[in-house]
């Protein structure tokens, strides 16, 4: 957990002086200087007035709104609002579907899952945070719920009574503060990310391929490589996810339950949250936004938040792992480059690019695939042993999937797995996968009709 995660952090350099009028001339006032500082007093006090508007319509922890806004405008600035990319005559959206087409022609013939895309979009930098912004809300709100929590937690009862209504001011600048930095975050995300499952993720709608035109036009700069080829490779990444998350029912609900479970279990120094609390002026709004990202707190890692960082490690490495020896076999005779754009996205993820070091600023955690390539030897291994059915029916079901220290020695786990050791040989891959989706189902209308049974239970209980 090398970056912190909301409320931890720096703060964002002060920024403030790139726009002021300049004094080059030896001190003197230019023409025009008295114009610009008023015009740019109207901008702040414009901008105060929509971030009190925004504050004043969120109820959640972090201000949604407004994280749309700054990423929106930051976008904006940053010429990333439009598709791009063109691929001779066509355009960018042509081209995607085109190259999303062939990528799933491909794969249909080095895997038993089948096409999990039902659309293939072209999305620009703006439709990336218009479309994952409701996974970002389900990953970060136990984070800034915790951070919330703490603050109230860690005021004096003295500062409280003293405080009373000021408190929800409080509230509703810590999700401005928030969601500022969120919409930073995002906007950094969006013009860096190549497709919806780039981080590992599902980000994106269900059953929804999503490629980035633009940023992918500028990942091709300096790989000496057709522009076509390198979009045909990234479909066939983002196409093999899509096949794995709409196909293993229980994986999308996994990987992100473990990132909720990993952020929901952050702790905070309560004694430096006490030292923070004496300095806030709850009426002066900068002084609660300067405590919250004055990097003086450090989130404290306990067991639990270690043994479900492993985990999703783990499964990480077997997604990734697996995308890369599918896309490989698929890609491999048909594109020249294949195999230098595998290492090169081996590599970008290894060593922890924008994405992965935005991902570590909101959630806490680096989301890299620390072990993807003993991984990928692993379903090497299995595959070539043992085929392609019996290397992707392991998916049927979480209890066969490989484990820690079966990618410390995949040449075993692959021996293993061929002496039916596993229960393999008797599974019907796609009927057991539509079994773990009835149970999955079943498991869902019978909490629902608890609910139903027995409303505000749990509530009567906390109050007991």
């Amino acid at each position: 957990m090398s970056n912190p995660p909301f409320g931890f952090g720096l703060p964002d350099p002060d920024k403030r002086g790139e726009n002021e009028p300049s004094d080059s001339g030896g001190g003197q006032q230019q023409p025009g200087a008295g114009a610009d500082a008023f015009n740019q007093l109207g901008q702040m006090l414009s901008q105060l007035g929509q971030m009190l508007s925004q504050a004043g319509s969120s109820t959640g922890p972090v201000n949604y709104d407004l994280a749309k806004q700054i990423a929106m405008q930051r976008i904006g600035e940053s010429g990333g609002g439009t598709i791009g990319f063109t691929s001779g005559k066509q355009s960018g959206e042509s081209a995607v579907h085109d190259a999303a087409h062939l990528a799933e022609l491909w794969l249909d013939a080095v895997t038993i899952l089948p096409a999990g895309a039902r659309t293939t979009v072209a999305w620009s930098a703006r439709d990336w945070v218009e479309q994952t912004l409701p996974t970002w809300q389900r990953l970060c709100d136990p984070v800034a719920k915790q951070m919330s929590g703490a603050w109230v937690q860690a005021l004096p009862d003295e500062a409280k009574q003293a405080a009373g209504p000021l408190l929800s001011m409080v509230g509703q600048m810590g999700g401005m503060a928030f969601g500022s930095q969120l919409g930073n975050a995002l906007a950094e995300l969006a013009t860096d990310v190549l497709t919806s499952t780039e981080v590992g993720l599902p980000l994106g709608p269900d059953a929804t391929s999503a490629l980035l035109p633009a940023n992918i036009e500028k990942f091709t700069e300096g790989l000496e490589r057709p522009s076509s080829e390198v979009l045909v490779f990234i479909a066939a990444r983002e196409a093999a996810h899509q096949r794995l998350f709409a196909h293993v029912p229980w994986l999308r609900q996994r990987l992100l339950a473990t990132v909720e479970e990993f952020a929901s279990g952050i702790t905070v120094d309560t004694t430096a949250l006490e030292q923070l609390a004496s300095q806030v002026d709850p009426s002066n709004p900068a002084s609660i936004e300067n405590a919250m990202s004055s990097g003086l707190l450090e989130p404290q890692t306990t067991p639990e938040q270690q043994a479900a960082l492993a985990r999703l490690e783990t499964l990480l490495a077997l997604v990734e792992g697996w995308v890369d020896v599918v896309v490989a076999e698929a890609v491999g005779t048909r594109l020249p480059g294949a195999e230098a754009l595998r290492e090169t996205l081996r590599r970008r993820r290894a060593t922890g690019g924008p994405a992965e070091q935005t991902f570590a600023t909101l959630v806490g955690l680096e989301l890299r695939p620390r072990r993807m390539r003993a991984a990928a030897s692993l379903w090497q291994q299995v595959g070539d042993q043992h085929g392609v059915e019996q290397r992707d029916r392991l998916w049927s079901h979480p209890d066969l999937l490989p484990n820690a220290d079966d990618l410390d020695d995949p040449a075993e786990f692959a021996e293993r797995a061929g002496r039916g050791g596993d229960g393999l040989d008797d599974l019907d891959p796609i009927a057991e996968l539509e079994r773990t989706q009835r149970a999955e189902q079943a498991e869902q209308a019978d909490a629902q009709e608890e609910d139903r049974e027995h409303p505000g239970e749990e509530d009567q209980q906390g109050k007991d």
